[in-house]
């Protein structure tokens, strides 16, 4: 049963059920029926159908997605929460069909993305298997039953049925020695709610037409061993991050209405609501005593006063419009923001984050002269500050650096445009900049002997950027030159990719040194500076308007 992959995959191909007449295609095959008499409006009624070029072997791990990630098919779904999982005990709402047994269930819970305006809602997945022949026991059906509550309704984003099935038709399911050949295929199959259309303008076959082209692309992801474009949700998990997120959605979604920048304020406003939930549940498992990420009891009360923190604070560079800092301040993270220029939103923030927000113009060449900084500028590299680089351009390759000499607690850095420490990125410039496939010193440092010439495709593998990783655009290769300068100064590299509404969401954070001798690459971060005195191309900007000592 074997099947070599195409080139391409293969187009999706749909025919509404009730009317087609491709014999090849449905192999005369009928719709699903209870085993046990039911009424004529409880009986599966076929949709839509399409050709499936995959082994039946493959379908069980397809149609895990769809029950595992829901979200991924509705933006009003938030995500599933998994009640039990059993291939023993089935519910009795699981429809008894002729020639089926289940063989699995999954009771799950959908949360959708607005809580206040749509309510949660059970559902049982069930998987069937044929009961004899030649797939006896393989999984070749899946059937949606939601559990609606007496007087209740479904919520908008379920379809108004009472079963969906999806369902893999084998192709020699009916096929006989003297009989054309026929081909695999998908089909959804419903009991419609009393009163819903299913012509092929109405909304339920639309719905069915949409899940039967994510399940054909599953398929073909799964013969193809698909790799996500990204990684997610690699050091905070996706649940306790969704869950807080909807909390500080709540609590700032305000200053949409508010907004006293010429940019998009949609798109501001949630990223740095998005980045900031990042950071405070990053902090309370790095800075924890002990392993405690999933305790999130504080939600409760919405204030996270006792939730780990950067005892140096926190020190935003390049702040823009300050909004990532005042969200912190407002929940109660003391640190900075620094820019060369007071923004339009600054004068509008309240007092407390006012006073956090500093124009300031960075000159990390000073940190070769630890005397010439001032006491303004002491303050603000507090030991154990935590360094933020939100699309911090110019300074993003200097994060790592500035977090190496200073002594920070750790960094996070999520680049933008390309920047290396005196010029534009290009992959010319990289290379000529600094070595780092020099790996004596390395060794030295940190105890461990490495090979001369590292596996790219293992580097590249563990910084996240899936099957961005093997593309070879500019955005990559700046990103795979910043984890190697993060690493050749001593850093621990994880990498993760941020669910906030950018297209530049990937970050790379520190938080962990390389074991050994730290002197070393302290060594490695003056020398870039001193490096960059000599070249003398950097030019320290000079801060714009008034001198800024609490806000503007």
């Amino acid at each position: 049963m074997a099947t070599t992959p195409s080139v391409q995959r293969p187009r999706f191909n749909p025919s509404n059920s009730s009317c087609v007449n491709d014999a090849r295609l449905l192999h005369d095959v009928p719709s699903l029926r209870h085993s046990d008499f039911s009424p004529l409006h409880f009986r599966f009624q076929s949709l839509v159908s399409c050709p499936a070029d995959v082994p039946l072997e493959l379908f069980e791990a397809a149609v895990s997605q769809l029950i595992h990630h829901p979200e991924y098919n509705s933006t009003l779904i938030l995500r599933s929460e998994t009640i039990s999982d059993s291939d023993t005990t089935m519910p009795t709402s699981a429809p008894c069909l002729e020639g089926y047994c289940p063989v699995r269930n999954v009771h799950r819970k959908l949360l959708p993305r607005r809580p206040g305006r749509d309510s949660g809602l059970e559902q049982h997945c069930t998987l069937y298997a044929f009961e004899t022949g030649e797939f006896a026991g393989l999984p070749s059906m899946l059937v949606l039953t939601p559990l609606i509550p007496e007087g209740e309704n479904l919520p908008y984003y379920h379809p108004t049925v009472s079963h969906l099935a999806f369902r893999f038709i084998p192709s020699s399911i009916t096929a006989t020695s003297d009989s054309a050949p026929t081909q695999s295929a998908l089909r959804i199959e419903v009991i419609p709610l009393p009163g819903t259309p299913t012509d092929p303008n109405s909304r339920l076959y639309r719905t069915a037409l949409a899940l039967l082209d994510t399940l054909h692309r599953y398929l073909w992801g799964a013969l193809t061993h698909y790799q996500k474009r990204v990684q997610h949700d690699v050091l905070v998990p996706r649940e306790i991050y969704q869950d807080v997120y909807l909390k500080m959605r709540e609590r700032h979604k305000g200053m949409v209405n508010t907004w006293r920048e010429a940019t998009d304020p949609l798109k501001h406003v949630f990223e740095d609501i998005g980045i900031a939930t990042f950071l405070m549940l990053f902090w309370k498992d790095m800075f924890a005593t002990s392993a405690d990420l999933a305790d999130v009891k504080e939600l409760d009360n919405s204030r996270w006063t006792s939730w780990p923190r950067p005892s140096g604070g926190f020190l935003d560079l390049g702040c823009g419009n300050g909004l990532l800092t005042h969200i912190l301040s407002a929940e109660g993270y003391s640190g900075y923001g620094i820019d060369l220029r007071a923004r339009t939103s600054w004068a509008h923030y309240p007092d407390s984050s006012q006073a956090a927000l500093k124009v300031h113009a960075l000159d990390p060449t000073q940190l070769l002269s630890p005397g010439s900084s001032n006491d303004e500028e002491k303050s603000l590299w507090e030991p154990g500050v935590f360094l933020i680089g939100n699309h911090a351009d110019e300074l993003t390759p200097w994060l790592p650096v500035l977090a190496t000499l200073t002594g920070a607690s750790g960094y996070l850095s999520i680049p933008c445009c390309a920047w290396m420490f005196d010029e534009r990125f290009t992959r010319s410039s990289a290379v000529s900049a600094l070595d780092f496939s020099d790996n004596e010193l390395l060794d030295a440092a940190t105890g461990v002997v490495s090979s001369e010439a590292e596996d790219e495709a293992v580097f590249i593998s563990s910084l996240g950027m899936g099957a961005e990783g093997t593309h070879k655009s500019q955005y990559s290769a700046y990103r795979i030159w910043l984890a190697r300068l993060s690493r050749w100064l001593g850093w621990k590299i994880e990498c993760d990719t941020l669910r906030i509404p950018s297209t530049r969401n990937w970050a790379i954070v520190g938080r962990e040194r390389l074991p050994g001798d730290q002197s070393i690459f302290v060594d490695r971060a003056r020398l870039i500076l001193k490096d960059v005195v000599r070249r003398g191309a950097f030019k320290t900007r000079t801060p714009e308007g008034k001198g800024h000592d609490g806000a503007s």
